[in-house]
């Protein structure tokens, strides 16, 4: 029969295990390996069964365990140690503590995002972007940042995936129960949960729950819709992650928004964590944060409108992670008018005003769609990519904003993404390194970086760097028939026509992984372009390879599915199926299999359609080679030394046929004559590869530095959350009237600002050429109107020319007042311009909205610039 209700029955613990349940409820656990060997002995088969989930384990225990427990010694005197390393964790100075500029630090930092990836017991992800918001969680509680996460408590999360018959995923839509969740709820100080409130249309409300979960040092709170107190439209807004249609993902984005302000404020205020000053959009799906923050300014502080624009955009930072158009969440205006103003909303903010934030009002835009990233941008004074390659990428996609500029100007710059290390990196690992430098360095190199720290790595014996790598292949083979058998079986096979699961896999072979999400341009059937050659391949007698291949297709992607079905049907063929496998539910417990099981990770998207591919580092980080398309981080960070690049057919027009084609052979070619031979040449006398185990040793010497999630929270805090945090000090009420006050003067004069005159006077001129070395002089003469010189800067702009006189590697040089203003408003502005490169060299001038509040000479997206000089182009150089 069917229960028609649904509670969870807890064990009363007793007195001397009580601290396992702090243990249980800090996610700490699931990056501490010592905790979870902690817990795990408490009923090896029951940790097991609970799937590595302590707060599930301790629900099961029966009460003669509990009792033995307490009663035993040397396993208290464990619990004692984990305790009082969780209290030193938490309590300790860490990175953010001992910096010596720790007055600008930042006191406190918000940071949203639709989904968080921190461990398989909290279900709260889909992909890429929530285990970088996870690892970026985690790597904050290690270096001590001021973190509050913030995001929303999904019911169903996302979809477990299952394949029928004949290979078709199948979705599957689990309730989770919080009370069986390492959650707690937020209360207010008399026992109340605490919840915040959302005016819909039509006089409705929506309500939400805020559960906490406690990450480390970081507390991340979750928005639950699932309210007694909401309809039945109200209580299902959070019920899955990216389900639903339009309304729904608007309401589940308001409430991420506008709900997590208010989450933050109410945190703020029972906690007495410091506000914060920084609030950090990680993607467009929390940007309604900044109308919420507007209101309050407006409100409050009694700022107008474009006052408190100004003061928001002060302290936000916005970090995009698509890089197409079709990534990003666009509403219709019309929807998104109704769910604001006087009848909902944000009521006493002008609508029209709100619209104006996410219009599209750019050459090629939709004047009928608010986009999200759009307002995004708009409302963060500091933006970046998640890669060096994805960052000018985002510049090109997004240069419609600063109109007049180009690419290389838009103000978005780039932090390329990293994984947590304690996270991924195999125990196994983590041990050989705390052999050679100790397990109080390793931490430290695995948590904050440092090249220091893992230049020890190059000094590992070959021997024990092999028997690693087979142990964790071991490892994966035996994870891999694990999750085989119980997939058939799913698919209605019977245990009697699975014995061949038990040969599958062989822990001596090349292994090559790939797993990620299935959209198209991640390719994932690329290496069926030419079956026959992917069986000699697998199958062959002195170089055999194996592959391991995981991923979800969105629920509503039948193309992606038809991508999944096609690998699984290859797969499934006799002839094959010991060589390379499907398995579904890719998610977090599986990867950590995964990624140090693999000896090559394999990763073959369109380029440049990554934005940055994590997956990869996580590979890196437990001595895994890479064999990728020049995209993302790889693009950045590859060297020969450690890895391969797959050559990709940019240049071939759009024939997507034939593009897929040529880079499949190229991938075939690298495997067949590089990758394979380099792992089977045990020429040495050791009988060891020895040439792929240097290149095991300088990933890890060179890539684990970089690949951390600690160096990307570093970059965050000194390039991004700093400068913010100054900015928002700076920005007080008054200086944010005066900014705003003065954006206005500037935007109404600078339709008659003007480059009129031009004129360059060479050291020793001859002809179109000039010495390297020598000197031009620039004479400008600009029309200013209304403004004076405090409120402009007039640059020459100089640099190396392509065939079309375009300046590729421009550098800016200023150029100082020195005479006006003439009875017509103009000034002449004067200045060395220094001919430092040889070659095609070219030059121009432009004038910029210059003030000591603004982050970036383009912010304001005007630009005054020479439409018919009386001088040429520029010069040459010889």
């Amino acid at each position: 029969m069917k229960a028609i209700r649904r509670f969870t029955v807890r064990p009363v613990l007793p007195e001397p295990l009580v601290p396992l349940a702090e243990l249980a409820r800090n996610l700490r656990w699931s990056w501490h390996t010592e905790t979870r060997e902690l817990f795990q002995s408490v009923d090896p088969e029951g940790w097991q069964a609970a799937g590595g989930d302590p707060v599930r384990l301790l629900g099961a225990v029966p009460a003669a365990r509990l009792a033995e427990l307490a009663a035993d010694r040397r396993f208290l005197r464990r619990l004692a140690v984990a305790v009082a390393d969780l209290d030193d964790y938490l309590h300790g100075g860490r990175w953010y503590q001992s910096q010596e500029n720790a007055a600008d630090l930042p006191a406190g930092i918000a940071y949203f995002s639709p989904e968080f990836g921190i461990t398989a017991a909290l279900p709260q992800y889909s992909g890429g972007l929530g285990i970088l918001a996870g690892d970026h969680l985690k790597a904050a509680s290690d270096l001590g940042v001021p973190l509050i996460g913030v995001g929303l408590l999904y019911r169903h999360g996302y979809f477990r995936q299952s394949l029928s018959r004949d290979g078709w995923q199948q979705e599957h839509y689990p309730v989770l129960d919080p009370n069986e969740l390492p959650v707690s709820l937020l209360r207010e100080e008399d026992g109340a949960p605490a919840r915040v409130s959302l005016t819909l249309p039509g006089g409705r409300s929506l309500h939400a729950h805020v559960w906490q979960a406690r990450v480390g040092r970081v507390p991340l709170l979750l928005l639950d819709s699932d309210v007694e107190d909401n309809d039945a439209v109200a209580r299902e807004v959070t019920d899955r992650l990216y389900g639903g249609g339009s309304d729904h993902r608007l309401l589940q984005e308001m409430l991420l928004g506008i709900g997590g302000v208010r989450a933050v404020r109410t945190y703020c205020r029972i906690t007495g964590h410091p506000d914060p000053e920084v609030f950090h959009t990680n993607e467009g799906h929390a940007g309604f944060l900044g109308l919420e923050r507007i209101r309050e300014l407006e409100g409050e502080r009694g700022l107008g409108f474009d006052a408190a624009v100004e003061a928001v955009r002060a302290g936000t930072v916005f970090t995009t992670h698509t890089p197409v158009p079709a990534g990003i969440d666009r509403f219709e205006r019309g929807l998104v008018a109704r769910h604001f103003g006087e009848a909902a909303e944000l009521a006493g903010v002008p609508v029209d005003r709100i619209l104006e934030l996410g219009a599209e009002s750019y050459p090629g835009g939709d004047p009928g769609v608010f986009n999200m990233a759009v307002m995004g941008l708009r409302l963060a004074q500091r933006a970046n990519g998640v890669s060096t390659l994805h960052g000018a990428v985002s510049r090109g996609m997004f240069a419609g904003l600063w109109p007049g500029f180009d690419p290389v100007d838009v103000p978005i710059a780039s932090v390329t993404n990293g994984v947590h290390a304690p996270t991924w990196v195999a125990p196994e690992v983590m041990r050989l390194g705390a052999r050679q430098i100790g397990s109080g360095r390793t931490e430290d190199a695995l948590a904050v970086g440092g090249s220091a720290r893992w230049d020890a790595v190059s000094q590992i014996a070959d021997q024990d760097v092999w028997d690693v790598r087979r142990v964790l292949r071991e490892q994966l083979v035996q994870e891999v028939r694990d999750r085989l058998r119980a997939s058939w079986k799913q698919r209605g096979a019977a245990d009697a026509e699975l014995g061949w699961v038990d040969s599958v896999l062989d822990p001596d072979v090349l292994t090559i992984g790939f797993a990620r999400r299935v959209p198209s341009y991640k390719r994932l059937t690329l290496m069926l372009r030419d079956p026959e050659r992917l069986r000699r391949l697998l199958l062959d007698p002195d170089r055999p390879v194996q592959i391991v291949v995981a991923g979800k297709a969105h629920p509503a992607d039948d193309g992606g599915k038809r991508l999944v079905q096609e690998l699984v049907r290859f797969s499934d063929d006799p002839r094959v199926r010991h060589r390379i496998v499907f398995l579904p539910d890719y998610g977090m417990a599986m990867a950590q299999k995964l990624y140090p099981g693999c000896d090559v990770w394999l990763n073959n998207p369109l380029r440049p359609l990554e934005a940055c591919g994590t997956s990869g580092m996580k590979a890196a980080l437990n001595g895994c080679l890479n064999l990728s398309v020049l995209d993302g981080w790889w693009d950045e960070w590859f060297e020969p030394d450690f890895g391969w690049a797959i050559p990709t057919a940019d240049g071939l027009g759009t024939d997507e046929e034939r593009r897929d084609d040529l880079e499949a052979g190229a991938l075939y070619e690298l495997i067949e004559s590089r990758v394979a031979p380099r792992f089977y040449d045990r020429t040495g006398r050791t009988g060891l590869p020895v040439r792929w185990i240097e290149m095991v040793r300088r990933t890890l010497v060179s890539l684990g530095p970089k690949v951390l999630a600690g160096r990307m929270v570093r970059e965050y805090v000194e390039r991004l959350y700093t400068p913010a945090a100054r900015s928002h000090r700076a920005l007080t009420a008054d200086a944010a009237r005066d900014l705003a006050w003065w954006k206005g003067r500037v935007r109404a004069a600078w339709p008659r600002v003007a480059v009129e005159h031009v004129e360059a006077v060479a050291a020793a001129p001859v002809g179109g050429t000039a010495e390297l070395g020598a000197t031009l002089t620039l004479r400008v003469r600009v029309a200013l109107d209304s403004l004076a010189p405090e409120d402009v800067e007039v640059q020459a702009v100089a640099g190396r020319v392509d065939a079309q006189d375009v300046i590729r590697d421009g550098r800016s040089f200023p150029l100082k007042p020195a005479a006006g203003p003439d009875l017509e408003g103009r000034w002449v502005y004067e200045g060395p311009l220094a001919l430092d490169r040889t070659g095609p060299f070219g030059y121009t001038v432009r004038v910029l909205p210059s003030h000591p509040l603004l982050a970036a000479p383009a912010e304001l997206g005007l630009v005054a610039a020479p439409v018919n000089t009386e001088v040429p182009g520029g010069v040459v150089l010889r």
